[in-house]
């Protein structure tokens, strides 16, 4: 399976470019973070993922910040796909979360604050209830570096590996890695991409990160 995240900055630069940057990936499985918001929000979303040749399965609503798109496919089944709502403890955006179970692979998609203290409390709702520690893949922007408290967390609850890459932010020489993949130690990567290029840098602020996802194989 192929997973791509993406900050796509409410498509604000240019979508035509972001759009470009996906068809490029070729991804099964889109994490979206600052999706577009207001009334055509969840319109402008589903006109995006039908330019790529993605259904959006949770977008708008209580996931806010966050959304997610798959191929739909019959061997790519999608179950339990929803929002998780998110408390607003710092007075600035409201953020959400979008899970599913994707061809039994549970992703989860994150926007972490940019304050340390919700991006903390949040973290403490999710992983009492919304991550499962087997079978799952985080992604998403973190707003922070690799060695913050986030990730240690979010790590050490997978109990797998954060996925290797170079700087993701901003797209014009990135300097930052705060996007993130993380899963669970029976998931195996086989290959991870940071694209870069003309389009990417038109279409958000963000690099986007490719990732190929398969189960591990059990042995006896």
């Amino acid at each position: 399976m192929r997973l791509m995240t993406y900050n796509v900055k409410g498509l604000h630069l240019s979508a035509r470019a972001a759009a470009a940057v996906v068809r490029a990936a070729d991804p099964d499985v889109l994490a979206v973070q600052e999706p577009p918001r207001g009334p055509f929000g969840r319109l402008r979303m589903w006109l995006f993922g039908r330019a790529v040749g993605l259904v959006p399965v949770v977008s708008g609503q209580g996931a806010r910040t966050t959304a997610l798109l798959v191929r739909r496919t019959p061997d790519l089944p999608v179950h339990g796909a929803h929002p998780v709502r998110l408390a607003r403890l710092s007075g600035r955006t409201r953020r959400g979360v979008a899970v599913a179970v994707v061809d039994g692979i549970t992703v989860v998609v994150v926007h972490l604050s940019l304050v340390r203290a919700e991006r903390a409390a949040h973290l403490d709702v999710l992983l009492a209830r919304d991550i499962p520690t087997a079978g799952t893949v985080v992604l998403g922007d973190l707003n922070e570096p690799p060695d913050g408290p986030a990730w240690q967390r979010l790590a050490a609850h997978l109990g797998g590996a954060t996925v290797p890459t170079g700087p993701t932010f901003p797209s014009v020489d990135p300097r930052l890695r705060i996007d993130a993949v993380l899963l669970t130690r029976d998931l195996v990567v086989d290959g991870v991409h940071v694209p870069g290029g003309p389009q990417v840098e038109a279409g958000s602020d963000h690099r986007p990160v490719v990732v190929d996802l398969r189960r591990a194989t059990a042995t006896t």
